[in-house]
């Protein structure tokens, strides 16, 4: 198969996870291991996390509704220490990432991000955060923009509307396995990525070629 698109999602495969964050920040105040996550999965789509990330709320007003869900769930959460420590775990791209994307672009293939994130308190998005980001990759969908959110199929069809492909002609690289599910049902090829080095073994051989070194 010949594919013309990749698409990334970038917390936990370009850039490090968010959830590091999380776990960072709950053995620091003693809360239980997965609380956060928890609180988040179980508030579902209606939650205050889900509507941070639809571009819903702003930061305030989500801190709010997100420490009366902790609460709701037994623990004491203070939001803006929460994102403290998820500033704090920010790093650089992968460079191997970072490599295998411009590989991917040298080869005429089109790469995007197709991120869930969140408007800072200065309005600044993903692309306003990182410098150059925009330059990376061919189409950014960020869901605080676009006002949808993974695992949201309508997203996904965004993200090939943009990138001018059939979803069958894309491979999504992404860490969480709810949001591969509905790409892969709509006739994505998907790659988990639990570690950088494996998953782009795996994007490598659905290509068909190196993504190493650029030329």
């Amino acid at each position: 198969m010949r594919f013309r698109a990749v698409i990334f999602d970038l917390g936990g495969v370009v850039f490090p996870s968010p959830i590091d964050g999380f776990r960072e920040y709950e053995r620091r105040v003693g809360l239980p291991h997965r609380f956060i996550s928890d609180v988040i999965i179980g508030s579902d789509e209606d939650g205050a996390w889900a509507r941070l990330e639809r571009g819903e709320v702003a930061l305030e007003e989500f801190a709010i509704a997100f420490e009366a869900e902790c609460a709701v769930a037994g623990e004491a959460v203070r939001a803006a220490d929460m994102f403290a420590a998820l500033q704090g775990g920010e790093g650089g791209g992968h460079p191997a990432m970072l490599t295998a994307i411009a590989r991917i672009r040298e080869e005429g293939l089109k790469t995007a991000a197709l991120t869930n994130n969140w408007v800072a308190d200065d309005g600044a998005g993903m692309q306003d955060r990182v410098p150059g980001l925009s330059d990376v990759f061919d189409v950014m969908i960020e869901s605080s923009v676009v006002g949808l959110r993974k695992p949201d199929p309508r997203i996904y069809e965004l993200a090939c509307s943009e990138l001018a492909v059939s979803p069958t002609e894309a491979v999504f690289l992404d860490d969480l396995g709810v949001n591969l599910k509905p790409a892969r049902a709509m006739g994505m090829t998907t790659i988990k990525v639990a570690g950088v080095d494996a998953a782009l073994a795996e994007l490598e051989a659905a290509l068909g070629f190196s993504l190493s070194e650029t030329a």
